[in-house]
């Protein structure tokens, strides 16, 4: 056996420390430097497409949290079903098998993840709440196509410099 010197584990361990100590950060200042998520994130919010529902409500059936509550009731001079749907957004745990059940692709998770709200009530989405806008974009979760068009995901090396207003 070969006797170990004293000292030896405290210089490699501050030569690390100086290395790095000279490095630029890789931190990004929040609220003003945002970077791109990935295309296929399950944000934390659901987005509805009420054209293609049909009111099947196997969402709501795949939900293993009961976040989706569908209603359907016939509208005689359109001769069509109506829809109204309820999501829990404070109980949905962004699994994505609503999205996945759903046949007729009408639900999208959301691509955004900066959706905190300061009451209860605001958290429940129902109908208009939940169309796709500017501010609810559809995430490219088992959506190629959207996923397509949307932003590449950037890494903290490759900084944005956007400011979101």
């Amino acid at each position: 056996m070969k006797p170990e010197h004293y000292g030896i584990g405290i210089a490699k361990g501050l030569r690390v420390t100086i290395k790095h100590l000279f490095r630029h950060p890789v931190t990004v200042q929040y609220p003003e430097q945002k970077l791109h998520v990935s295309r296929r994130i399950r944000g934390n919010e659901l987005v509805w497409d009420n054209v293609k529902c049909t009111g099947c409500a196997t969402c709501s059936k795949a939900c293993p949290i009961g976040a989706i509550q569908i209603a359907t009731k016939i509208d005689k001079e359109k001769n069509k079903y109506d829809v109204d749907i309820t999501v829990d957004t404070g109980y949905c745990i962004q699994c994505g098998l609503c999205v996945e059940a759903c046949p007729y692709e009408a639900i999208y998770m959301g691509y955004s993840y900066e959706k905190a709200k300061y009451r209860r009530n605001e958290i429940i989405q129902s109908n208009d709440m939940l169309l796709p806008s500017e501010t609810r974009i559809r995430s490219g979760y088992m959506s190629p196509g959207i996923a397509a068009q949307l932003p590449e995901q950037t890494l903290l090396l490759e900084k944005i410099t956007e400011k979101e207003e």
